[in-house]
């Protein structure tokens, strides 16, 4: 890779990403993952080590064959193309307003379209599959305590994986009024109040720990002492929940995000209000939480029984409408 390709890489990723934009690690990640592939596909077709790489050899073409690519070669789906996609977009932009010679190919790829494809359907526990999850275990093992806890604060909080992993001692407040504040997306931060049972079980797992209680310590941790990372997290879900992914009416993989699902739509069936939901699970749009009024038939169910004609005239509707001449209209109007 030429130093000016280097250079444009590092400024990215150090600069642009970390430093202006504020984006998490797993953002980050995910840009990397994207560009790093992007990169190989380049050197590969260029015949070229990636450190012999030059700007130059960063084209409009050889983007749309590299998207072509992930689709064919590595099977990866539209959804995953499509997130390649946008990755691709923000690294030229940024290398266009470096280099205004790159500025028509950073517009060319702007232009590649986005692939439709239907949202994904969104599922979630019901409220006595969270009831059987969370029911204390007959006999207590090593780490009940620490797995009971994760699951009833990621059912409290709807929080993300990241932000439970990256969860800290001083982010709690385990006072009269017991609250947590988590770091989501854009490192922007959110505080949510938790249950008192939830604080209670916190203050218990923070209790047996037994370990340096400053404010940097992590709340969840694994046997070493070290805090869970995502896939950990994952893990506990999966042990605890995996019997779960065929007891629902439609075939579902029981996740930590799933928890989120769950949190979201419970809290909407409770009369909580879609912009207050918005502010607890730290959704950037409205459109994003709104999604989440269309995935329960019991609400459904209950908007249909607000309309339902009365029971003496369930059995039917007047074969001629009231409403077709002067006399009927004004004998319906005057009977209500």
């Amino acid at each position: 890779m030429t130093s000016a390709l280097g250079q444009m890489v590092h400024s990215f990723f150090e600069d642009y990403l970390k430093v202006q934009k504020g984006l998490s690690r797993a953002s980050i990640r995910s840009y990397r993952d994207a560009l790093r592939l992007f990169l190989c596909f380049i050197a590969k077709e260029a015949r070229r080590r990636i450190t012999g790489l030059a700007i130059e050899d960063l084209t409009f073409e050889r983007s749309q064959r590299f998207l072509q690519y992930l689709e064919e070669d590595r099977q990866n789906q539209v959804r995953s193309r499509n997130q390649r996609l946008a990755a691709l977009r923000t690294f030229f932009e940024y290398v266009g307003r470096k280099m205004p010679e790159m500025l028509a190919t950073s517009q060319r790829v702007a232009l590649i379209p986005v692939k439709r494809v239907p949202p994904p359907e969104t599922q979630f526990l019901e409220r006595q599959e969270i009831a059987m999850v969370l029911r204390p275990p007959p006999v207590e093992k090593r780490h009940s305590l620490r797995d009971r806890t994760l699951l009833l604060f990621l059912y409290n909080t709807g929080a993300r994986v990241q932000e439970v992993a990256d969860l800290r001692l001083g982010h709690l407040d385990l006072g009269s009024s017991p609250r947590v504040r988590l770091r989501g997306k854009g490192d922007k931060w959110r505080t949510c109040p938790l249950w008192t049972e939830t604080a209670r079980q916190v203050q218990l797992l923070i209790d047996q720990q037994m370990g340096t209680q400053q404010a940097a310590t992590p709340v969840f941790v694994s046997r070493p002492g070290r805090p869970l990372t995502r896939f950990g997290i994952y893990k506990i879900v999966r042990r605890h929940c995996g019997h779960l992914d065929s007891s629902g009416a439609h075939p579902r993989h029981v996740s930590p995000h799933l928890w989120r699902h769950t949190a979201a739509v419970h809290l909407l069936e409770s009369g909580v209000e879609v912009n207050v939901i918005r502010g607890w699970l730290g959704h950037v749009s409205l459109e994003t939480t709104n999604r989440y009024a269309e995935i329960t038939v019991r609400l459904k169910e209950a908007a249909l029984r607000t309309c339902e004609p009365p029971v003496e005239t369930s059995a039917g509707f007047p074969r001629r409408a009231v409403w077709k001449d002067d006399e009927t209209l004004l004998a319906w109007l005057n009977s209500l």
